[in-house]
């Protein structure tokens, strides 16, 4: 058995194995994340036990990984890493040898020893027609061709080659053999009924399309991607929004006592716009929490209360455990998501997918205006449904709603304007934004585009605390982005401009069209199509997302797969 492995990329494995022979009809592969030990050669998967007769590949935590490997080197093992990983393959082997046993019950007599999250794929040198997988806490999925058979986290590398996939769930193994048929047990061996579902995925989604990168991509298709969202939620008139998720549950979801909004980073940010809209429309109080804070604080349920789980993959590990958290103290869940068949719809009361296709750079960008747009239908639909707004408004909103991609496809033709503005502040080494009302959670993602791709320090505020602190670093070298478009917070955000120019800061101000005020105290300006002060957050990302592209650009930065980032965090 022939295991390759190197520090640093895909390519970089490629151009390794490129003059070997690596033919073969069964293998498995990993592109490893580090949480136990250093990203280096070492350490990378797959890992092989003692006696170099199995090899393992490993998503997830061991959580006491180190009784286990103190129990094994007491017995003479040797481990030659410092993973988690390791420990387990070392641990099948033992059950293996002690036992004499075939590698399905070594792999479940481990498994019940075994703490923490992981999805597995383990191979046995002496029975090289068989693949072991298993899962918990972390996905894994099975793709089901013609005479062959795939291995993934998730669909999407798969569907290439077929459009059949099980999704396994918790504690379920796949056993995988030459010219048979896919079995699945648990871990008392019992046999499953797996549901194979056909996934749905454009192919084209997944090619650049003519486009650099992924990410410029994917800024691009946004007008697209949030008319997908609508469609068949807005009626052809324009005059009525209608989230069927909403509908089938609405007397539950129109009895809540609050909200409570779960997340992470991008969809996060999304949440916070969503609380906004939500007071606003429905007038049902709603708190955002960041799902590890919520799930590890023994937060205050009750059984009237709706938990709003967003999350772009459905397979945030930490969002995941705050749905279960939430589910035992008898709150309903609602889902956002943006991967069909991952765990989070699976697990959830009811929820609405946004539907904007795969999303492959790291740096999420349509997945967080497709979740903005499905929380805006979302308010708008309970709104309706509970009498809480005036018709014109509800009218008003729905057909902004449904010419903001135009907008941004006017926002998108200012690409080549933003890459000249870009080449100016690729010197910075921190930038501040600032916004306020609905503005405030987009100062806070175009920091955080900024900062996991270009890698420059970038801090997001409410405009009104930069006198409670920020204030102090502002000088000649710091350039602040300040979202300023003509709405009630007008006045209020020209105070904080001129505060920053005192304090001879380089102000770059995304302004209304046609604003004269504040295009001659700004250093640059970036226009904005007049929209809704609700719908703002829709089109004045996208020039903040291309901004932070253009930086990385400029520094020579792999934008598509930022360092130490992951697409989907399936691990705490």
């Amino acid at each position: 058995m022939n295991v390759y492995k190197t520090k640093g990329k895909v390519s970089d494995l490629e151009a390794f194995v490129s003059p070997k022979d690596v033919s073969g009809t069964i293998g498995i592969a990993h592109t490893r994340w580090a949480t136990h030990g250093e990203p280096c050669q070492a350490n990378a998967h797959p890992h092989f036990s003692s006696s170099k007769n199995l090899a393992l590949i490993h998503n997830g935590i061991i959580e006491n990984y180190a009784t286990l490997k103190e129990k094994l080197q007491k017995k003479g093992f040797i481990f030659k890493s410092s993973t988690d990983t390791e420990v387990l393959v070392q641990l099948i082997e033992f059950f293996q040898l002690s036992n004499h046993l075939d590698l399905l019950t070594a792999v479940q007599l481990a498994l019940h020893e075994v703490i923490g999250a992981y999805a597995i794929a383990v191979l046995d040198k002496n029975n090289p027609d068989e693949i072991i997988a298993a899962r918990k806490s972390s996905p894994l999925v099975v793709g089901i061709g013609k005479d062959e058979f795939f291995l993934a986290s998730d669909a999407t590398p798969i569907v290439e080659y077929t459009d059949k996939v099980v999704y396994l769930q918790d504690g379920e193994i796949a056993v995988i053999r030459r010219d048979k048929a896919l079995e699945v047990v648990n871990l008392d061996n019992v046999l499953q009924n797996p549901e194979v579902r056909t996934v749905e995925m454009n192919l084209g989604q997944l090619e650049k399309g003519g486009y650099p990168h992924f990410m410029l991509k994917e800024i691009f298709e946004q007008p697209d991607c949030i008319n997908d969202c609508m469609r068949g939620r807005i009626n052809a008139d324009g005059d009525k929004v209608v989230l069927s998720a909403v509908i089938d549950h609405k007397e539950r979801l129109l009895k809540a006592r609050r909200f409570v909004i779960v997340a992470f980073g991008t969809s996060w940010h999304a949440g916070l716009i969503g609380e906004k809209l939500i007071e606003s429309f429905c007038r049902i109080p709603v708190e955002v929490e960041y799902a590890s804070e919520f799930r590890y604080r023994d937060p205050v349920i009750h059984e009237d209360d709706v938990v709003i789980a967003i999350s772009q993959s459905g397979e945030t590990a930490d969002t995941l455990a705050a749905i279960e958290l939430a589910k035992e103290k008898g709150a309903f869940i609602y889902g956002i998501c943006n991967a069909v068949g991952s765990s989070i719809p699976r697990i959830t009361d009811t929820g609405s997918y946004i539907h904007v296709g795969p999303e492959i750079g790291v740096a999420s960008t349509k997945a967080f205006t497709g979740q903005v747009t499905v929380l805006t239908m979302l308010a708008l639909t309970l709104a309706k449904e509970k009498g809480s707004m005036a018709d014109e408004k509800y009218l008003e909103v729905i057909r902004e709603l449904t010419v903001i991609p135009a907008k941004i496809k006017k926002i998108l033709i200012s690409n080549p304007k933003i890459a000249e503005l870009s080449r100016i502040f690729t010197y910075a080494h921190n930038f501040l934004y600032l916004g306020r009302g609905y503005s405030f959670p987009v100062a806070l993602e175009g920091a955080l585009k900024l900062k996991e791709i270009s890698y420059i320090h970038a801090e997001g505020y409410p405009a009104a605390e930069m006198k409670h602190g920020p204030i102090a670093l502002i000088d000649a070298e710091m350039p602040v982005v300040v979202v300023a478009t003509h709405n009630a917070m007008y006045e209020k955000i020209m105070s904080n401009i001129q505060e920053i120019k005192a304090r001879k800061g380089k102000v770059i101000a995304l302004v209304t069209e046609g604003d004269t005020v504040i295009s001659k105290l700004a250093d640059d300006c970036i226009e904005l199509p007049e929209t809704l002060e609700c719908l703002e957050p829709l089109i004045a990302t996208v020039p903040l997302q291309l901004l932070a592209y253009h930086v990385a650009i400029c520094k020579g930065k792999n934008v598509d797969q930022p360092r130490n980032l992951a697409k989907s965090v399936t691990v705490e």
